[in-house]
């Protein structure tokens, strides 16, 4: 049931690159991965089903929503066949720009035919069929919970793979968002985006918004592949990184400090990158359930990253956009 090596992305062309409208400017937006609770330090269980952290979405959503900021709210099974998790969810989207998607945790998605590996916790890796039946089984699924069919996707542990846009498109998706550049997971089994970049691009009937990662530092050109290479030199990433050489940063609260996520931004935005795609995970909200919030004093650390960022994007004029303005721009 799994592929025989990890799955590379091609590089798009540049007439693959999206092309934003002038009127669209330069916007942010906000996705978040609505999963079940687990350790993330223990064999993944198809029996880690628990969705107790939810119980703080409310008050998350209410910060987002006083920014005027929409949420990309990517579902998985357990969310979406959990009664209690749709009702906090349907009253999300009543503030009339926050969307549902879907996000497909291969452990926890029926069927299950495949070995509980690592390796098959990338639904990419899966046969065609059974990634196929996944997906289907997981796009029904929410359409029944929310009334209205997912226009967007997230691969859980951000596991694409080489026949994941073709499903997409013959269930009517829009929109993909599991391309993490920068980062290679084939130590795990995963997918290998280290040569991948920030922007937006066209695949057939599919729009990847890969989540943003910048590279800042004095040698930030070409860093992708220096920083490849100093991968392979005993703590090169990180001397280079302290010395303000060379850094990878993610725009997430979850183990990136603000300061480093701020000095991307601006380097973004000097390098005219369009929309800026920034994303946490809904366990995040409540102590103990990821190693980025352990307790009240993380919590409190993770809400005024958000509160830092978002401060700092007003100042920019770079404004929030929802999945439906995105779509709408894409045409």
């Amino acid at each position: 049931m799994i592929a025989d090596r990890a799955y590379r992305p091609p590089r798009p062309q540049l007439s693959q690159r999206v092309a934003w409208p002038d009127d669209f400017s330069t916007r942010f937006t906000v996705f978040v991965d609505v999963e079940e609770e687990f350790d993330w330090r223990a064999p993944l269980d198809t029996r880690n089903r628990a969705t107790t952290a939810m119980a703080a979405f409310p008050d998350a959503h209410r910060r987002f929503a006083e920014r005027g900021v929409a949420l990309a709210c990517m579902v998985d099974h357990p969310i979406a066949t959990d009664p209690a998790a749709v009702a906090i969810l349907e009253r999300v989207v009543e503030d009339g720009r926050s969307e549902i998607g879907t996000q497909l945790h291969a452990w926890v998605n029926p069927p299950f035919e495949e070995d509980a590996t690592p390796e098959a916790s990338y639904a990419g890796n899966l046969t065609r069929a059974l990634e196929a039946d996944k997906l289907d089984t997981l796009t029904k699924a929410i359409t029944t919970a929310f009334g209205r069919a997912p226009r967007a996707y997230r691969a859980g542990r951000y596991g694409i793979g080489p026949r994941t846009f073709a499903l997409l498109a013959a269930l009517g998706y829009r929109i993909d968002s599991s391309i993490r550049p920068g980062y290679d997971y084939r130590a795990d089994g995963g997918p290998d985006f280290s040569r991948a970049d920030a922007h937006a691009y066209r695949d057939g009937r599919i729009v990847e918004l890969p989540l943003t990662t910048i590279f800042t530092g004095y040698a930030r050109r070409g860093g992708d592949r220096l920083y490849h290479v100093l991968g392979h030199l005993p703590k090169g990433r990180g001397l280079f990184a302290r010395a303000g050489l060379l850094s990878r940063v993610a725009l997430t609260p979850e183990d990136m400090p603000i300061e480093a996520a701020l000095e991307a931004v601006a380097v973004a935005a000097g390098e005219g990158l369009r929309l800026l795609n920034l994303s946490f995970h809904s366990p995040s909200l409540a102590p103990g359930h990821t190693p980025y919030v352990r307790d009240a004093a993380d919590l409190k650390r993770f809400h005024a990253w958000w509160t830092a960022m978002l401060d700092e994007l007003d100042r920019r004029g770079i404004r929030n956009a929802s999945l439906d303005e995105i779509i709408a721009a894409l045409g």
